[in-house]
C-alpha cells in the first residue's frame, strides 16, 4: 500500500483563536482560564484581552481542542470560535511591551513625578524590581511615613554614595 502524499506532517504550531465572553467579564474569564490551565496543563500558551475590546479575548493554544477543553465549564465564557486568527489581524490590538531596565537603588534621593505627592523628594528605602515598586520615605515630611510606588512614578535626582 502506497502512503498518501495528502498527509501533512507539520509540528503542533501555536494558533489564535477568539473566545466570546460576558462584556465587561473579560479580565474574570482570563483569570478563571489561567486557573484552570495551570492545573490541567493544557497546551496553552497566553490570554490575551485587548484594551477597549468587549465581548471577546484571545487565546493562543496548540490545537482549537486545547483551546476549548481551556475553557470549559470557565463562567462568563461563551464558546471559542473555531476558526484560527492570523496574528496579522490582532496585531494592531496587542501591545508587546519590553521590560525596561530600573536603575533604582535604596538610599537614592527621588523626586515623585505623579499622584499626590508629586514634586515631593523621597529616600528610597525599599526595593520589589519584580513588581517594580518602590518604598520610599518623604524627606520634608515631620514623621517618616512608608509610601510604595510604582517605579515609573519617581525619578532619581541623586545617588548616594
Amino acid at each position: 500500500m502506497e502512503e498518501s502524499s495528502n498527509i501533512e506532517t507539520k509540528e503542533n504550531k501555536p494558533q489564535i483563536f477568539s473566545v466570546r465572553t460576558t462584556a465587561g467579564r473579560e479580565e474574570q474569564v482570563i483569570e478563571f482560564a489561567s486557573e484552570i490551565i495551570k492545573k490541567k496543563g493544557y497546551d496553552v500558551y497566553s490570554l490575551v484581552h485587548p484594551n477597549g475590546m468587549k465581548g471577546y479575548i484571545f487565546i493562543e493554544a496548540g490545537s482549537l481542542q486545547a483551546a476549548e477543553e481551556a475553557m470549559r465549564g470557565v463562567p462568563y465564557a461563551k464558546g471559542v470560535i473555531p476558526s484560527p486568527i492570523a496574528f496579522d489581524e490582532i496585531e494592531h490590538m496587542v501591545q508587546i511591551e519590553k521590560k525596561q531596565e530600573v536603575n533604582i537603588k535604596i538610599g537614592d534621593i527621588v523626586e515623585i513625578i505623579s499622584g499626590p505627592f508629586q514634586r515631593e523628594q523621597a529616600k528610597v528605602i525599599r526595593t520589589d524590581l519584580n513588581k517594580e515598586d518602590v518604598v520610599v520615605e518623604l524627606i520634608n515630611a515631620a514623621v517618616p511615613i512608608p509610601i510604595t510606588l510604582k517605579v515609573d512614578n519617581v525619578k532619581v535626582i541623586r545617588r548616594e554614595q
